[in-house]
Parts: C-alpha cells; sequence; structure tokens
C-alpha cells in the first residue's frame, strides 16, 4: 500500500471543486452516525468484440466527485481522523495511457477533486476492510449492482474474519434515498450546465426544423441534431427520437431510418449532455413546413395543454398538478373535436383521454435524463420546490380506429419542454425553440428549404 497523501484543506482546495466538496459534507451529516458511505463509479461496457459503448459516468458518482473516469470508488467515513473523503481510482500508466488516453492519476486526481486521500483502485480489496472498521453501518445502492453487493458483504465478512472481538457493520442502507433528494434541488453550478445544454439542444432543433423538406429522411434529420450537439462538444443526453408520420404514434421510436412524409408531421424528441446534465425537448412540425387544418387542430390543442401544465410549476403546487392541469385541457379538446363524447367530469373521471394519451406529463431532469428523487411522499404528490427541475410533455396519439374522424387518422404529436420552478413564474430553460405552430410556420419558412439546401447554421 502507498503511503497515505497528505490532506487538501478546503481552504485550498480548487474552486471547481468545491461544489462537490460542500455534496460530499451534506450527504455525510445526512448519514447515521458510525456510518461509511460506498459509492462506485461506472466501468467500461463492451459493444462488441474489442469495442467499448462510449463511457459515461454514474451519475451519483459523478455527481459527488466531478471525475469521468471508469474504475473509480468514493468512500465517506464521517469522523475518521486521517480523513474522511477518500477516492480510489487508477494509478498514472504511460503505457497504457499511449493506448487510452491520459489518466488523472493519484496525486492530480487528490488535489484537483480535493479528496483527503486516493489509493490505487488495485488495493481496494486490501484497505475497504479496515475503513469498515468500528462502523455501525454501510450505506451503498443496494439492488442497482448485484456483483458489486456481493463485494460489499465479501469486504464486511473479510474484516469480521481478521481479528476477533472486531466491530464490523451489521447494517446495509439502500443511499439512494438520501442522495437522491439531495440531486433533486438543483444548485446555480447545476443550473448554469442545464441551461448551456438546453440552449444547443434547442438550436439542435431548430436546425432540423429548417433543414426539413419533403425528400429527406428521418436519417438525416437526425444528422442535422447531432451535428450540432458535436460541434458544441456535447454528446446526446439519449438516442434520438426522430419519428415522421405514424412512427410518431410509437413513443420509444428510434429506428430512424425512414423517408419523410411529404404531407405528415415529424416528432422530434432529442436533447444532449453538458457536464453530466441533460436536456429532454419534443417539437412535432410538418414536413411541408405547413400544417394542415387537422395537424394544426391536435398541434394548437397540445399547445395548449402544456401551457396551461407549465403554470402548475410552482412552489407550494403538487407535482400531479402538472399531469391534471394537462389532461383537463386535452379532455375538453378532444370533445371539442368530436374525438370523445360525453361530459368533460363523466370522461376525466373514467381517463377516456388514455386512449390517445397514455404517459404522465413530465419527470425530473438532471444527471439522467429521468432524474432521481421521489414523485410521491407519504402517499402523496409531493409538493414542488424552488430549483427542482421538471419536464412538461403533453401528447396526443391519434390512432387509425374506423371511430375517428379520417383527418385526423395517424397524427402524433407531442411538445417538451424543461421547466424550472422558481419563487414566481416558472423558467422555461427550453423556450428558445418555437413551440407554437404559426412560429414553427415562420422558422421553416426562413430557410433555404426552396433551393434544397436546408437550414443547418
Amino acid at each position: 500500500m502507498s503511503a497515505r497523501p497528505r490532506h487538501v484543506p478546503a481552504a485550498t482546495a480548487p474552486k471547481s471543486a468545491e461544489p462537490h466538496i460542500r455534496r460530499r459534507r451534506d450527504l455525510m451529516s445526512l448519514a447515521e452516525p458510525g456510518s461509511v458511505v460506498i459509492v462506485p463509479g461506472a466501468h467500461e461496457v463492451l459493444r462488441n468484440g474489442d469495442s467499448h459503448f462510449a463511457f459515461r459516468q454514474d451519475s451519483d458518482f459523478l455527481y459527488l466527485t466531478g471525475f469521468d473516469e471508469p474504475d473509480a470508488v468514493l468512500v465517506l467515513v464521517p469522523g475518521r481522523e486521517a480523513g474522511e473523503q477518500l477516492l480510489f481510482c487508477r494509478e498514472s500508466d504511460p503505457d497504457r495511457e499511449r493506448w487510452d488516453g491520459p489518466r488523472l492519476g493519484l496525486d492530480a486526481a487528490r488535489e484537483r477533486l480535493a479528496v483527503d486521500d486516493c489509493f490505487p483502485i488495485d488495493d481496494l480489496d486490501e484497505i475497504l476492510p479496515g475503513l469498515m472498521e468500528g462502523r455501525e453501518r454501510i450505506y451503498h445502492a443496494v439492488g442497482r449492482n448485484p456483483a458489486f453487493d456481493r463485494q460489499v458483504i465479501e469486504w464486511r465478512n473479510e474484516l469480521r474474519n481478521q481479528k476477533r472481538n472486531v466491530r464490523a457493520p451489521e447494517e446495509f442502507i439502500g443511499l439512494d434515498h438520501l442522495l437522491h433528494e439531495l440531486r433533486l434541488i438543483k444548485s446555480p453550478d447545476e443550473l448554469r450546465s442545464m441551461r448551456r445544454a438546453a440552449r444547443i439542444s434547442a438550436d439542435a432543433h431548430a436546425r432540423a426544423m429548417q433543414a426539413c423538406r419533403p425528400g429527406l429522411s428521418e436519417a438525416e434529420l437526425t444528422a442535422e441534431l447531432l451535428h450540432e450537439f458535436a460541434r458544441n462538444g456535447c454528446p446526446p443526453s439519449y438516442l434520438p427520437i426522430v419519428a415522421s408520420g405514424a412512427n410518431a404514434l410509437i413513443l420509444h421510436y428510434v429506428k430512424n431510418d425512414q423517408p419523410l412524409p411529404d404531407d405528415g408531421l415529424v416528432l422530434i424528441d432529442a436533447g444532449c449532455e453538458v457536464d453530466g446534465y441533460a436536456a429532454d425537448i419534443s417539437r412535432t412540425f410538418p414536413v411541408s413546413g405547413r400544417f394542415t387544418p387537422a395537424q394544426r387542430a391536435i398541434h394548437d390543442l397540445v399547445r395548449a395543454a402544456q401551457l396551461q401544465a407549465i403554470d402548475q410549476a410552482r412552489p407550494g403546487r403538487a407535482f400531479d398538478d402538472i399531469h391534471d392541469a394537462a389532461c383537463r385541457v386535452l379532455t375538453e379538446g378532444l370533445i371539442d373535436l368530436g374525438l370523445l363524447t360525453g361530459s368533460l367530469d363523466a370522461n376525466l373521471e373514467q381517463q377516456a383521454y388514455r386512449r390517445f394519451y397514455m404517459h404522465k406529463t413530465g419527470h425530473w431532469i438532471g444527471l439522467d435524463v429521468h432524474d432521481v428523487g421521489d414523485y410521491r411522499i407519504d402517499g402523496q404528490s409531493r409538493q414542488l420546490e424552488k430549483n427542482m427541475v421538471t419536464t412538461v410533455e403533453p401528447a396526443l396519439y391519434i390512432g387509425f380506429d374506423d371511430d375517428i374522424p379520417e383527418e385526423f387518422r395517424g397524427i402524433g404529436v407531442r411538445i417538451e419542454d424543461d421547466i424550472r420552478v422558481t419563487d414566481d413564474d416558472p423558467e422555461n430553460l427550453t423556450g428558445s425553440v418555437p413551440a407554437d405552430a404559426a412560429a414553427i410556420e415562420t422558422l421553416m419558412a426562413s430557410s433555404n428549404r426552396a433551393d434544397g439546401r436546408g437550414g443547418g447554421r
């Protein structure tokens, strides 16, 4: 085992590490006395043969460290005199770095991440059991990674077997609740990253709208999105959905390989990541640049539902109020269009809208697209608080059943934005890309559609 590196006082820690220091301290303050907290990072994953998927750090680990290398483990030992915040990571290795790129290494990791000690990841089995000694409980993400669960148990059992009368932890506690409640309220640093991801994602959607014209394919619009992400140095936060025509009725359509219908709609659901923080935007627009009357009616209805739902994203309102507001507007509009019959109250009670709208109106967003945090507290929809961020994404998916008027058949529309709860009016992080039908048509008309050059900016 290498000698213990020197402690880095918080007062001299790099400024870039300050948010992560604060998060680690907050987490330790919430843990029960006599605890040890273990947070593993992600591993590289083979795609096929000897090719790997692009590496994405575990979100909990990233939140607490900002460290974006594989094969690392964070251990927090509150009250430990020799250092509370410990990192295990890969050592510098010039031979491997020649093939795979630079590693931060132990000394630089200790300094830049402002942890107390930094040890080789290969020494984890040797050191970790000793860090458990005298502790009563272990916090880690129980059940998420069965192999790591077994490792944690083996470390505890090894400690028991090392000496007689040694005190080893008896209790295992899931880390998710404590850590994920911290992640739910976004800090100014997090919001800066989310706003940048939102702006780049909005520009990508606008680029795809301006490039769109009859004769193109879903794949070509996908390329427009990915080009905008890549030129800003951002990976997609999820597989983009570019669903034209009836493909928009498939909620998680990702093939993105069909020709665009000349007179149809395109539903795009796409976003990028900045510093690990995701954006998530959906827009629906006409391939031709002009909505038909039926397409416009459905689009306007979904947009009206979204505006009412966004207005509910205020402190003290229940999270479910967002969905309830959207469903009321959608149901009333479906009755007006003849797609539902009967009274508004009866249709709402029977959830008749679910024939055309079968998902919820939003989800938390942050380091994960579907971010962490409870939606219900003691069985009740939780109250919204300042700096929570949720998507608001009402939709309608009109099938081909015989009882549906022909002009509405096969229309799928979803409109989605990322909304921050403030002290006052909600902040739409992704509102720079048009969502109203008239504004969409204006943007599409401003591109070079006629000469076939597209609208990439």
